[in-house]
């Protein structure tokens, strides 16, 4: 879990501004966003081998520059 102590003299803006980078780095929205609806195990393959491919693809292309 995500936790920051406002320090001596911060405002609450940066504090709140820390906090947001935190959960961002954490990747606790996108998760969240994820967990959000049910996809079955075959669509979470599909997807995972989708993203595989697209990455394989990119990796070939700057490869060949």
């Amino acid at each position: 879990m995500v936790e920051v102590k406002v320090r001596e003299g911060e405002n609450l803006e940066n504090a709140l501004r820390r906090f947001k980078k935190e959960v961002e780095r954490e990747g606790i929205l996108k998760l969240a966003r994820e967990k959000m609806y049910y996809k079955s195990p075959s669509v979470l393959k599909k997807e995972k081998n989708a993203y595989l491919r697209r990455k394989s693809e990119l990796r070939k292309k700057r490869l060949s520059k």
